[in-house]
């Protein structure tokens, strides 16, 4: 483990971020899951599908 990792968890576990950080943080990566499961079970939608040009 790089050294400047384990300074950077010290100074995490001395000034932890506050509530309002975490909150943040979180709705974000639930935000992006969310978006992630909706195209895993329902697919790309295919408007959005950039057409191939085909070089012969």
């Amino acid at each position: 483990m790089n050294p400047i990792w384990l300074i950077r968890m010290a100074r995490w576990a001395r000034n932890p971020p506050s509530g309002a950080r975490v909150k943040l943080v979180l709705g974000v990566v639930l935000c992006c899951l969310a978006l992630f499961a909706i195209e895993w079970f329902w697919g790309w939608p295919e408007w959005l599908t950039v057409n191939t040009i085909r070089h012969r």
